[in-house]
Parts: C-alpha cells; sequence; structure tokens
C-alpha cells in the first residue's frame, strides 16, 4: 500500500488527509442538522413567522456548512483515492459515500420543498431519515480503520 511521501500526492497526503477528515466532519454535522431541523419545522404552518426562521436556518446550513463541505470532501476524498490506487475497502468507502451524497441531495431537495409549503415526507420519515448518517458512519470507520478487505 502506497504511504505519504510517495504516490501522486507525495509530501501533501497528509495534509490531504487531514483536509478530508476536517470537512468530512464538517459535512456530517450537516446531514445530521438538516433532518433534525425538518422535524421541528414539519409542525409548523406555511408562511408562519416561525417557518420563515427555519427556512432561513435551513438555507443558511446548505449554504454555509452542507454544500462547500461535500465539495471538499469529494475532492480531498477522490485526492486520497488515486494517492493510495483504490484499495477494495476504499471502494467500498466511496459506494457508501455516494450514498451520503444521495441523501445530501435528498435532503436539499426536501428542504426546498418545505420553503415552498409542502410536506412531501412524514416527521417520522424525517426521524428515521435522520439516522442515515450515523450509520454510514458507523460503516465508513469499519472500512477505514479495520480495512475488512
Amino acid at each position: 500500500m502506497i504511504e505519504w511521501g510517495t504516490g501522486w500526492l507525495g509530501d501533501a497526503y497528509l495534509w490531504v488527509k487531514a483536509l478530508h477528515v476536517v470537512f468530512v466532519i464538517y459535512w456530517m454535522a450537516g446531514l445530521f442538522m438538516v433532518p433534525r431541523f425538518l422535524v421541528y419545522w414539519h409542525p409548523v404552518a406555511a408562511g408562519a413567522p416561525e417557518a420563515l426562521l427555519w427556512d432561513d436556518r435551513c438555507r443558511r446550513l446548505r449554504r454555509i456548512i452542507l454544500t462547500p463541505a461535500m465539495t471538499v470532501s469529494w475532492v480531498a476524498g477522490l485526492s486520497l483515492g488515486f494517492h493510495l490506487g483504490w484499495p477494495l475497502w476504499l471502494v467500498a468507502k466511496f459506494l457508501v459515500v455516494i450514498g451520503l451524497t444521495w441523501f445530501h441531495h435528498w435532503t436539499v431537495t426536501i428542504s426546498k420543498r418545505f420553503s415552498a409549503g409542502e410536506r412531501p415526507v412524514s416527521e417520522r420519515a424525517l426521524r428515521l431519515a435522520n439516522e442515515i448518517p450515523s450509520l454510514a458512519t458507523l460503516a465508513v470507520a469499519v472500512l477505514v480503520i479495520v480495512k475488512p478487505f
């Protein structure tokens, strides 16, 4: 396996790895927050002052944390993947990240529909969706630390 100092990142490997870890933490924080925000927003009547506050919170979270963190996570993660040569455990992690990216886009779409006054999913579904980042985090931690294959 290629380690730091070799591969196309050279001595920048550990810096890119640290950047990746930090921005994944930011991204995961956002992925935990959006469904929770939507749970709290769900019972609020469209157009109510409180609904406008939740709309603003979700919009800021998406714009300031969620999407930039996902973008940096992807760029740094792909850089690390090419540096390491895509071992099987990393390919499996990549598949989990594709699922997280789908979840990211789903939460963004749902929050925009909430902004339009719609409630396309139940509060219970949102509470269940809030568990997806936890399961993905568990899977990624096992894949990256244990490297089962």
